[in-house]
This record gives C-alpha cells, sequence and structure tokens, in this order.
C-alpha cells in the first residue's frame, strides 16, 4: 500500500485545516468547495472516508515518524510526496 510521505501528510493536514477555518469565517460556495476538494485528498491520502478518520490517521502517522508538530505549509521534499510501506 502506497502512503503518503509525513512531508505530505503534514501539508495536507494543514491544507484541511486552512480550508475548515476560511470556511467557518465566511461560507461560500468557493470556500465549500475548497474544503471538500481538501477532504477528499487528505481522505484519499489516508485510506479514510471521514475528515476525522483521516486527522486521526495522519496524527498517528505523523507521531510515528516523529512529525506530529505544527503542519508545514512548504511543498513534499518527496517527489510525488509517496513512501511505500
Amino acid at each position: 500500500m502506497l502512503m503518503a510521505h509525513p512531508t505530505m501528510l503534514r501539508h495536507l493536514v494543514a491544507q484541511y485545516e486552512t480550508a475548515r477555518a476560511e470556511h467557518a469565517r465566511h461560507s461560500t460556495k468557493q470556500t465549500a468547495r475548497r474544503l471538500d476538494d481538501a477532504t477528499y485528498t487528505l481522505c484519499v491520502s489516508t485510506g479514510t472516508r471521514s475528515a476525522a478518520d483521516a486527522l486521526a490517521v495522519a496524527g498517528r502517522r505523523l507521531a510515528a515518524a516523529g512529525e506530529a508538530g505544527p503542519a508545514r505549509t512548504g511543498p513534499a521534499q518527496e517527489p510525488g510526496g509517496l513512501a511505500a510501506v
């Protein structure tokens, strides 16, 4: 199974959190779409079907990788952002 590299996973979590906050502040069709897109990508990257489950899986994977700190906003450092497990 392919899993997102921890750096990419941190970026996806940050992207989701930003989209969620923007949508909470000012709900529009655009912010809803960004939130839906971020949720979908995070779920696909963690093999889950809900944002809550995706965040839980991401948290466990990041903790296991020793990367449980604040999310980075830069691009993934691995080509494609994937790591085989």
